[in-house]
């Protein structure tokens, strides 16, 4: 033949056809259906919102918390939340992570890493998102008071080569120690199961301060520290990370929480 007819198989799909009917209605005629009802599509998709966020929420009101807890993780003392307020106010989570990853380099360089039940007292918790500076969240005991005082007065000084600006009037603006109690109140009032520290924060506090600047006097460090803000931010670092490593206190509802676990219990 001159001409060139091309032929097409039959399919070998007998409901090959049927299928791609069934298909078209479904990609348009519901939708179509339901583009042209904009009110009850929208109804429609408030209502299922709602009942997946019900789903959500509830748990999370339901459930008192699902964080193992460690009983020797205690509540921060009155001087010592006074100075994580002053480390949030001055912007150190800025520069300072405290959440030491299961790494090995991490752990070599700062130590055990961290474990969830550890900040279940803050409100909120401080792991930061950038490492301009070291991590804090081992820095507990590991320098001086003295050592923190000059740092804050002069970075550059004590730690070569560091990009922390100085933080003089930390060593000169007096504490404010009348905002304790409004403070550990609010705490309180988040769970933190705070006792003597209701009443007597204030006292509680100044004693804690004044052995922190006779420590760092005898150092022949500056003088005159026990009423100034450097002393409660000295007294927070001096607490980070060491709860892990202490023993669990004796004596009903001395525990974090109620917790049954032991110093370190979640996977020291």
């Amino acid at each position: 033949s001159p001409h060139y007819v091309e032929t097409v198989p039959p399919s070998r799909m007998r409901w090959g056809e049927r299928l791609r009917t069934l298909r078209l209605w479904g990609d348009l005629f519901w939708h179509r259906k339901w583009e042209g009802r904009p009110a009850r599509f929208t109804v429609a998709v408030v209502i299922a919102v709602l009942i997946g966020s019900v789903f959500e929420a509830v748990p999370t009101f339901v459930i008192r918390s699902n964080v193992p807890t460690i009983a020797s993780v205690q509540p921060y003392t009155p001087l010592e939340l006074l100075g994580r307020d002053i480390y949030v106010s001055e912007g150190c989570y800025n520069c300072h992570s405290q959440m030491i990853r299961p790494m090995l380099a991490e752990t070599i360089r700062y130590g055990e890493y961290s474990k969830p039940g550890e900040f279940i007292y803050d409100r909120p918790f401080q792991w930061g998102s950038r490492r301009i500076g070291p991590d804090l969240a081992r820095e507990g005991g590991k320098r001086s008071n003295l050592w923190h005082a000059l740092h804050f007065q002069d970075p550059a000084k004590i730690s070569k080569g560091t990009l922390m600006p100085n933080y003089h009037w930390l060593l000169e603006t007096k504490a404010d120690f009348a905002s304790i109690p409004a403070r550990i109140h609010a705490m309180a009032k988040l769970g933190v199961p705070y006792g003597r520290e209701l009443t007597d924060g204030i006292a509680m506090a100044k004693a804690q301060a004044r052995k922190i600047a006779e420590d760092i006097e005898r150092q022949n460090g500056p003088k005159g520290l026990e009423d100034k803000e450097v002393v409660a931010l000295i007294a927070y670092l001096q607490r980070l990370g060491t709860d892990l490593f202490k023993p669990a206190p004796k004596g009903p509802g001395m525990g974090a929480a109620g917790g049954e676990t032991g110093a370190g219990s979640e996977g020291r």
